[in-house]
C-alpha cells in the first residue's frame, strides 16, 4: 500500500534514499529549524551539518508506512522504520 506523505517529508525521504545531499538540504527552507530529540540544527548549514552526522552520512533509509495530518497546517505524524550503517569514511 502506497503511503501518501506531503510534498515536503515525501523530498526528505526521497533524497535520503538515494544519498543525495544536495536535494536533502533543498527540502528544507534557509531559516528551517530541525530539532533531533532536543539537539536543534538551524538554517541550511545546520541541516547539511545534521544531514553529514545523522541521516546520508550514515547510510540512512525511509521506509514511510503511515501518514496521519494534524490539527492544523503544517502538521501531522508519520511512522517509519529506518536504518542506518555507521561509516568509516567521508560523507557522501
Amino acid at each position: 500500500m502506497a503511503v501518501h506523505l506531503p510534498a515536503a517529508v515525501q523530498a526528505f525521504v526521497d533524497a535520503t534514499n538515494a544519498g543525495d545531499s544536495d536535494a536533502f538540504v533543498a527540502a528544507f527552507t534557509p531559516d528551517a529549524v530541525l530539532d533531533d530529540w532536543g539537539r536543534t540544527f538551524t538554517g541550511s548549514d545546520g541541516v547539511a551539518r545534521w544531514n553529514v552526522t545523522d541521516n546520508i552520512g550514515k547510510r540512512s533509509h525511509f521506509e514511510p508506512v503511515s501518514a496521519e495530518p494534524g490539527a492544523g497546517p503544517g502538521s501531522g505524524s508519520s511512522s517509519w522504520p529506518s536504518r542506518a550503517t555507521a561509516t568509516t569514511g567521508p560523507a557522501p
